[in-house]
């Protein structure tokens, strides 16, 4: 398995994982996409909550240029751990929903 495949797969596992875990509110249900020709991963919620429409992505990631792109986590999860915990460098993560100037800042990617 080559590094891309090894990345989706733990991409996956991780938004699987939470939409196993959703709420368990029937008019709500989480949906999970998967673009592996793009490299586009989210799970996001959508259905009803009484008269209130419910409709949003959770967690978000991309495979662009070899490295993980964190988009959008919504969970209290550290994601960027819990892939380096998978065996992903510190180097092929970018958290992504942080300015290009805060991210030179972490342990992580700036791109």
């Amino acid at each position: 398995m080559d590094k891309i495949e090894s990345y989706q797969q733990f991409i996956t596992q991780i938004l699987s994982k939470h939409a196993e875990l959703s709420s368990g509110d029937e008019n709500v249900k989480p949906q999970l996409i998967f673009d592996r020709e793009n490299n586009h991963y989210q799970l996001a919620y959508v259905g009803w909550e009484g008269d209130k429409r419910v409709f949003g992505p959770m967690m978000h990631f991309d495979i662009i240029d070899g490295k993980i792109w964190i988009q959008y986590n919504g969970t209290e999860e550290a994601v960027a751990q819990t892939l380096v915990d998978f065996g992903v460098p510190h180097s092929d993560i970018v958290i992504a929903f942080h300015s290009r100037f805060k991210r030179q800042f972490t342990s992580y990617a700036v791109d």
